[in-house]
């Protein structure tokens, strides 16, 4: 039994490492730059377009027509974040990671003016990484994520305990490492 589980535990942790070997390197990055955005300032672009909206869409809003109309012409990426009517304009919001459009129509003449904010690569991979304005289905690539990282852990923690001769140094290095996170904690964070 215990050579089945030791066999089990080398073969999980091989595996699932190997699986998870860009999930741990990207969020390894990604941490980095997120800790470090003033390394990357200056990436940020704007640009600003104008059109018209035709004005039979605006008397009754037809929100499904009208963003359509802004991504055909313009080409905006991401979902829509907000879409608001008020008696003199509509304005249309638009998220992605690391990009973000907003769109102000005015409904007397249907001129708009479309400001759309690209952030760069690597504000893009910090925004896959913290899940924002990615989708549901990146909240699922981020849950699988945390969970093969988990698994690597625990298999790789369960594997010390099958090497005689490093089992007491590990064990210790292991609880040493929770100390010290502890303590950073306790002690640095605000």
């Amino acid at each position: 039994m215990r050579r089945k589980t030791a066999v089990v535990s080398r073969w999980l942790h091989i595996y699932l490492s190997m699986v998870s070997f860009a999930l741990v390197l990207f969020f390894s990055v990604t941490g980095l730059t997120l800790n470090h955005t003033e390394w990357f300032d200056g990436q940020q672009r704007t640009v600003t377009s104008t059109g018209n909206m035709p004005l039979a869409l605006l008397a009754k809003p037809d929100e499904l027509r009208i963003v359509e109309q802004i991504r055909n012409v313009h080409h905006v990426r991401g979902a829509m974040s907000d879409f608001r009517t008020e008696d003199n304009q509509i304005t249309v919001s638009f998220k992605g990671p690391g990009y973000s459009a907003d769109a102000g129509i005015t409904r007397a003449t249907g001129k708009y003016e479309l400001v759309e904010v690209r952030n760069g690569f690597v504000a893009v991979m910090n925004d896959l990484h913290k899940g924002r304005d990615t989708g549901k289905t990146w909240g699922w690539v981020i849950d699988v994520s945390a969970v093969l990282l988990v698994l690597v852990s625990l298999s790789g923690f369960a594997l010390i305990f099958f090497l005689y001769k490093r089992r007491t140094a590990g064990l210790v290095v292991a609880a040493v490492g929770a100390i010290v996170i502890v303590v950073m904690y306790r002690c640095f964070v605000p």
